[in-house]
């Protein structure tokens, strides 16, 4: 098995190398800004989609979901959103800048480093668990995300509750969610009534969505890289720090913190690699596209994927070190 430590340079290395080489390609010219926000829009109502609804309909088994540890990572990943409400109203003056910063404090990249953290911290089993807790998970990180865009949209007018409502049933990624889970139902109804077919046996169509799915992360990082600037990173320093320990040491903190305080013995060893993936990780790339889409501060956004990216290597390391000295990994 991978240390930790191993584990996390080796996962973070692709996605730090990947937005470097989109800065790189910003700078030599090669894209514009038009360019960008196109891009950013296919990956938000294209790529992304296809890789959710896929995410969703390859969870094998939904009658096996144990719902303890599937409840407590939802509870607790809704109470750091409404923690993270005042705390970023009081922290920033700039509208724009709270729904972005709202987004790094509770929204970790949980389907791109923490389901593999999960298998290399605890194999076959943590994998498939946490792979379970993403059909929970992802959905609610949506919504949320949907919600703080919205709270802090960066315009006078304060969103009404229907407003809010109506941007959470319109995006895209709650709506291939939704899908995905639709699929899962027909699938798990299929497999009582003995019959055989199953959606991969569509072949064409499978493909399509794989091939579009294979597209999001490494197109939505190249991406980021491009409209990096280091000036937004100088501007922006207040919010970047707070936003960044937010996610890399208050999050893993309290959430993992509370589970093993008060909950050891209801959890396994394969939930607590669950929980580390879960809140040790960055912010999700997703939530740059998501940003722009929605009129917030896409800058910032994209700062704080880079900055968590960088400091959760040390994050995943310390949480998944202390719990294995305390015997639980």
């Amino acid at each position: 098995m991978l240390t930790a430590l191993q584990f996390a340079a080796e996962a973070i290395a692709p996605i730090i190398a990947l937005v470097v080489i989109g800065y790189v390609i910003k700078r030599i010219g090669m894209v514009n800004g038009s360019f960008c926000q196109i891009a950013n829009k296919l990956v938000f109502r294209l790529f992304l989609p296809a890789s959710l609804f896929l995410n969703v309909y390859r969870i094998p088994d939904i009658g096996s979901i144990e719902i303890g540890y599937i409840l407590y990572a939802l509870a607790a990943t809704l109470l750091i959103f409404l923690l993270g409400i005042p705390a970023v109203y009081f922290f920033t003056k700039h509208n724009d800048r709270r729904g972005p910063t709202l987004q790094a404090t509770f929204r970790s990249n949980f389907a791109l480093v923490g389901i593999p953290l999960a298998g290399a911290l605890f194999g076959t089993e943590g994998m498939m668990i946490a792979s379970l807790l993403s059909a929970a998970v992802i959905p609610l990180f949506n919504v949320l995300a949907v919600v703080s865009l919205s709270l802090f949209s960066g315009g006078t007018k304060r969103p009404s509750a229907k407003s809010i409502l109506l941007d959470i049933l319109k995006n895209p990624l709650i709506i291939s969610i939704a899908a995905g889970i639709v699929a899962l139902a027909v699938r798990a109804l299929l497999v009582r009534g003995d019959i055989t077919w199953r959606l991969t046996d569509v072949g064409p169509v499978y493909d399509v969505l794989s091939y579009l799915s294979s597209v999001a992360t490494p197109l939505a990082l190249l991406v980021l890289g491009m409209q990096f600037e280091f000036s937004t990173a100088r501007e922006m320093r207040r919010e970047i720090v707070f936003g960044t320990m937010a996610r890399v040491v208050v999050a893993p903190l309290f959430g993992i913190g509370v589970a093993f305080l008060f909950f050891r013995n209801h959890f396994s060893g394969a939930h607590f690699a669950t929980f580390v993936s879960l809140f040790a990780t960055p912010v999700a790339v997703s939530s740059v596209p998501m940003t722009q889409e929605m009129g917030g501060n896409t800058p910032l956004a994209g700062q704080f994927v880079v900055f968590t990216t960088l400091l959760s290597a040390l994050s995943i390391f310390i949480a998944s070190f202390l719990l294995r000295l305390a015997g639980v990994l």
